[in-house]
């Protein structure tokens, strides 16, 4: 057996949309503006459902995490991917990739379970209404949410660190505009069977199971709005649900596709397209889904506008 040449890498060259110079000025504006606009959007949701004393709820707090999450998540991608478009050094620190590489698979876990556990209160609001106060208090709101943030985290650090410490003998050119844990793994010159074991194992625990059980959870949810007899509860529950199916069926649908697409040498570009897609436009779409569908939102908004112009 040939010894492996542990050429140490200090950087990595991110190739991204180098061979498509039309595209990167077409993403430029876009992205930028759209990351403003994610930015803007994301902050006035969380920071209403903080100041609104109408909107202290297990509900109102997760989408305020959701909001948090969708600032972070965006965060990791567009500032590394605006520096890509904007300067000529393509290249980014070995720690940069290490930690960028990190973040993004934290903050895209977190928020595959983040969605379940709102639907999980969805489920307990609309058929269990008399119990929701104790099922659903503020202690176990706040125990899901941390729990969720901290176990996505750690098990981001676990996938990074075997991820990184992998021998790339001098091969530092990742066929993206970030450092994608599936670019990276490429050109490692080892085994990689470990780190294809624990990504397999994420995607199941993160992809299906959540999936099923907010298919779960809708299911019932329907079950039971279809026994109650009022018309108006049948319009509010069915408002309430469809906003937060909205944002399932368009994060979920980007993840599967991205998972599911051929990995050949002309798919690589299309998967780049979805990744700004998923990384970037969804996070921008999540407010403005919550902020159009619900009527608290744009009530609380409104209270908290006035209340900033009138101490003005």
């Amino acid at each position: 057996m040939e010894p492996i040449n542990r050429t140490e890498v200090s950087e990595f060259f991110l190739k991204g949309f180098s061979g498509y110079p039309a595209l990167k000025r077409l993403l430029l504006p876009l992205c930028s503006a759209v990351y403003l606009v994610t930015l803007l959007g994301n902050t006035a949701i969380a920071a209403v459902s903080v100041l609104d004393s109408h909107l202290l709820t297990p509900m109102y707090f997760l989408l305020g995490n959701l909001s948090i999450l969708d600032i972070c998540y965006t965060s990791t991608f567009v500032s590394l991917m605006l520096v890509h478009l904007l300067s000529a050094r393509k290249t980014i620190s070995f720690i940069g990739c290490t930690i960028q590489m990190c973040l993004s698979l934290s903050a895209g876990s977190t928020e595959c379970l983040l969605l379940a556990i709102m639907a999980c209160d969805h489920y307990l609001a609309i058929c269990r209404p008399l119990s929701y106060p104790v099922l659903m208090s503020h202690r176990l709101c706040l125990l899901l949410a941390g729990a969720t943030w901290v176990l996505c985290l750690f098990k981001s650090v676990t996938k990074t660190v075997i991820a990184m410490r992998l021998p790339f003998c001098g091969h530092h050119v990742v066929s993206h505009f970030t450092c994608e844990i599936l670019a990276v793994l490429k050109l490692a010159c080892a085994d990689i069977s470990v780190n294809d074991a624990f990504l397999l194992v994420g995607i199941i625990l993160l992809l299906p199971v959540p999936l099923e059980f907010i298919c779960l959870s809708y299911t019932l949810i329907q079950a039971t709005i279809l026994r109650v007899p009022s018309a108006t509860r049948h319009c509010k529950a069915f408002s309430t649900c469809s906003v937060h199916l909205a944002v399932v069926l368009l994060f979920y649908g980007t993840i599967i596709f991205m998972c599911m697409r051929p990995k050949s040498k002309e798919a690589r570009i299309s998967g780049e397209v979805f990744t700004v897609l998923h990384a970037v436009v969804m996070p921008m779409l999540n407010p403005v889904i919550y902020s159009l569908r619900n009527k608290e939102v744009k009530e609380a908004a409104r209270k908290v506008w006035g209340r900033g112009r009138t101490s003005k």
